[in-house]
């Protein structure tokens, strides 16, 4: 049974709006290395073995007195890459190990005689970087699976529709799992204060049960009651 032009109309708008490529172009100043690590980075959140393309346009050219270095690492500790002296286009593709935010960062560092020029000044070389980070289904290359599975055009295109709803299936099975996770801790914490007040509670009451019997003695020792 097909379905209606309007709702497949629907899906196809919300998985495409999901999917938008993420692209960022800025221009990176150079700084001397003795100034210390200077980095810009520029961070995506990740599900657990997922394919990951970074790929990076950079201006300029190797020798021209600038080395820019990238950094691929994410949240937990892992790192996937650390290309050095970029210039060009450099392409880096990595499977993600956790459920993570990664960053992607980039230093420009001052090499040879401009390695002089103090930071900030109008004369300060840059260098201009343009990036695409594409992940899960964006990330791979359907002109090649195209061509070896021999799919048609219309094939192709639904194989990408249905593996990005499938990501947005599992993300929100990771959010859903996510947050009956915070639920439970908040629970659990909840349950500990109530137990925590209650004995602090009986603590109070004892020790208040305890000094009115121990005053009482005190003064029919002194005779004084």
């Amino acid at each position: 049974m097909a379905l209606p032009r309007a709702l497949l109309q629907y899906i196809c708008g919300i998985v495409l709006l999901i999917a938008s490529v993420n692209a960022l172009k800025f221009d990176l100043t150079a700084t001397p290395q003795r100034d210390g690590k200077k980095e810009r980075c520029i961070r995506n959140f990740v599900a657990k073995e997922t394919l990951v393309v970074v790929t990076a346009i950079v201006s300029g050219s190797k020798g021209d007195g600038q080395m820019v270095n990238m950094h691929i690492r994410d949240t937990v500790g892992n790192e996937y890459g650390r290309p050095r002296d970029v210039a060009g286009e450099q392409r880096t593709v990595f499977t993600s190990h956790a459920d993570a935010g990664f960053d992607v960062c980039f230093e420009n560092i001052l090499q040879g005689a401009l390695k002089d020029l103090k930071p900030g000044r109008a004369n300060n070389p840059t260098r201009h970087v343009e990036l695409d980070i594409d992940i899960g289904a964006d990330a791979k290359d359907w002109s090649a699976i195209q061509a070896t599975e021999k799919l048609r055009p219309v094939e192709t295109d639904l194989r990408r529709i249905e593996e990005m709803i499938q990501e947005v299936v599992n993300e929100m099975d990771y959010l859903r799992a996510r947050e009956q996770k915070l639920r439970d801790t908040n629970e659990s914490t909840n349950t500990r204060v109530k137990w925590f007040g209650i004995g602090t509670t009986t603590l109070l009451i004892a020790l208040w049960g305890w000094q009115i019997m121990y005053l009482r003695a005190y003064f029919r020792s002194k005779h004084l009651i």
